[in-house]
């Protein structure tokens, strides 16, 4: 009978249940997505060549943020759900069922909906998952080559986590219900609201929160220097300012609204502004959260699509595009291949002690290197000419740059000397060539097929390959594919999620606006007026959220300015990312809440 009763309840509301059963198949599919990273082993050692205890740190730090996510996300759609459900089983109770039997009844619903929402989440999970990647690797030139979208570590974890948290909640919901007296459950949508009255603190908390948040964003623009000091005096200040702001500032802003007769009597403007200035008080912790989040969700997106400026760094950082030091027929045909700007060869002797170069080829061809300085915080570089002089004398900046192009075996003094003295040496005569491309992203295939090509010939070249740019832009570049990749995954989960949290925080405080809404209608209200004013408010609470978001995002990109060449670099990719993932949800939300509030009979039969 309960099984019966349980399958009827959803079957009665299952466009209810279809909203929220959408929503929990999204946050199923995005934290299996996310895993088929985290805990992809082939991934990350092959796509994210780092270190491992660091790539552990950032990969854990995201599984524990997307956890805390999940779980707040979890907690108001089973808020949600429960108050779907409050009336019918307040009736149940009524004609005579145990409230036993109702807790049992509210727990199979839960656990059901929870466990048919991750599996089809895990399914869905699969496919978008595979396409998702695609998009990635192949729109943004990402070399991923290592990547899983099936996991069965992945689906096994993200079944026990979720299953454990319906299990959890159903628990919660059965409780609750079979604690709470009938006549609450058939009257919660006319409980009276609460709200402070101490204006003299609001004005104090409304003060703080704007200066707590200058002092914040004011910090993040401290030099790096200061990172120990930064991060927690921002964490502290932004995170207390955004709870004041929200629960005062705005608060006053509408009571000053409310005040302006001219603006506030045109229209039921002064119903939706009561409105908001309930809401904002009620949602004071979740609207704190939802933007922090969404600042770190955007964050996540912005700087890990900012780490392909690092590819840029790497072929800023060293002058010359190539060094050849063999003479194989491989090497100098792939040689040819090259569209060349400029080549400079450097001959030399090597005896017992010491390796003799030619003083005058560096003075007609000095040379170059680009040295590392930093302006404004930010990482640049300038070319420069080596001293000759310097060539000669170890330990300098010269003679480090020209060992580095040498063979390893190489571990000589370095001697300059005239073209007649060179001559009359005797020793093995090698070369070292510098070449520069016309293109490097162009010729870069040509190019580590070169450096590949030497290093296979003899391991005494691998210092060579070690400090050439093209091994170093390899490097750097399957590096910074694999943040970009993660990046955007943590990034799409962080808001997909947190703007489903807020739709059903919005939705489970609808039931009791219903009666509102229906008392204006039958004052004469029209439905258009009805609706805008539902849009309106919701509107409001989706954007406040949104902008003190953005806003975190834009000064915290600072802290990021000594890794990252361009921290600001494609802003527009994530903010448009974040407008349409919002516009949709917002929408969706609209469209919902008007179904709930608007919803009776006499708005039915008396509807324009």
């Amino acid at each position: 009978m309960i099984w019966k009763l349980s399958l009827t309840g959803i079957k009665n509301r299952f466009k209810d249940y279809t909203v929220l059963f959408s929503g929990l198949v999204v946050a199923s599919m995005i934290f299996y997505m996310f895993l088929t990273i985290a805990i992809n082993p082939a991934f990350i050692k092959n796509d994210i060549q780092t270190s491992t205890s660091y790539v552990q740190f950032t990969f854990g730090f995201g599984i524990v943020l997307l956890v805390i996510i999940s779980m707040i996300y979890l907690v108001y759609a089973n808020s949600f759900l429960l108050s779907m459900r409050k009336h019918d089983y307040g009736m149940y109770m009524m004609l005579g069922a145990k409230s036993s039997k109702i807790g049992l009844l509210i727990f199979l619903e839960t656990l059901i909906t929870g466990i048919l929402a991750t599996s089809a989440g895990i399914i869905l999970g699969f496919g978008l998952t595979t396409v998702v990647a695609k998009l990635l690797i192949d729109k943004l030139g990402l070399t991923v080559t290592h990547f899983s979208p099936i996991l069965p570590n992945a689906v096994l974890w993200t079944l026990i986590f979720f299953t454990l948290m319906f299990l959890f909640g159903a628990l919660k919901n059965a409780r609750k219900l079979v604690r709470t007296p009938v006549i609450s459950l058939l009257k919660d949508e006319q409980k009276p609201a609460e709200m402070s009255h101490k204006t003299g603190l609001r004005s104090v908390e409304a003060i703080a929160g704007l200066v707590l948040l200058a002092i914040g964003y004011y910090t993040l623009g401290l030099p790096a220097a200061m990172i120990l000091i930064i991060i927690p005096v921002a964490l502290v200040t932004i995170v207390a300012g955004s709870y004041f702001t929200f629960n005062s500032f705005f608060s006053a802003l509408i009571g000053f609204l409310l005040k302006r007769k001219d603006f506030s009597y045109r229209g039921i403007r002064v119903f939706t502004l009561g409105q908001l200035k309930f809401r904002i008080h009620d949602y004071t912790k979740i609207l704190t959260i939802i933007s922090l989040l969404f600042a770190l969700a955007l964050g996540a997106i912005t700087v890990g699509l900012n780490f392909s400026t690092l590819k840029d760094q790497a072929t800023a950082s060293t002058y010359y595009d190539t060094t050849i030091v063999s003479s194989s027929s491989a090497v100098q045909e792939a040689k040819r291949q090259l569209h060349i700007k400029h080549e400079q060869t450097y001959h030399y002797k090597e005896n017992k002690k010491y390796l003799y170069f030619k003083r005058a080829e560096f003075s007609a061809n000095p040379v170059k290197n680009n040295e590392f300085y930093v302006k404004n915080d930010t990482p640049a570089y300038k070319t420069i000419n080596l001293k000759i002089a310097d060539l000669a004398k170890q330990g300098t900046t010269a003679n480090n740059a020209l060992n580095s192009m040498l063979p390893a075996k190489h571990h000589k003094p370095i001697r300059l000397v005239s073209q007649q003295k060179w001559a009359s040496l005797k020793g093995d005569k090698q070369f070292v060539t510098l070449l520069t491309v016309k293109n490097f992203q162009q010729d870069y295939p040509i190019l580590l097929k070169i450096e590949k090509q030497q290093l296979e010939e003899s391991k005494n070249y691998a210092n060579v390959y070690q400090s050439s740019k093209a091994g170093a832009y390899q490097l750097v570049m399957n590096f910074s594919s694999g943040f970009e990749f993660m990046g955007f995954f943590l990034g799409f989960a962080f808001l997909t999620m947190l703007a489903s949290t807020l739709m059903f925080k919005i939705l489970t405080g609808a039931a009791s606006d219903k009666i509102r809404y229906q008392m204006l209608f039958e004052m004469g209200t029209r439905m258009s007026v009805l609706r805008n004013s539902i849009k309106n408010e919701i509107g409001i609470l989706f954007i406040l959220p949104g902008i003190l978001g953005v806003i975190d995002v834009l000064f915290g990109l600072q802290m990021f300015r000594v890794f990252l060449p361009a921290p600001y670099h494609n802003l527009w990719i994530p903010f448009t990312i974040f407008i349409i993932l919002y516009l949709l949800y917002y929408l969706i939300t609209v469209k919902l809440y008007e179904k709930i509030v608007l919803k009776s009979d006499s708005v039915l039969n008396k509807g324009e």
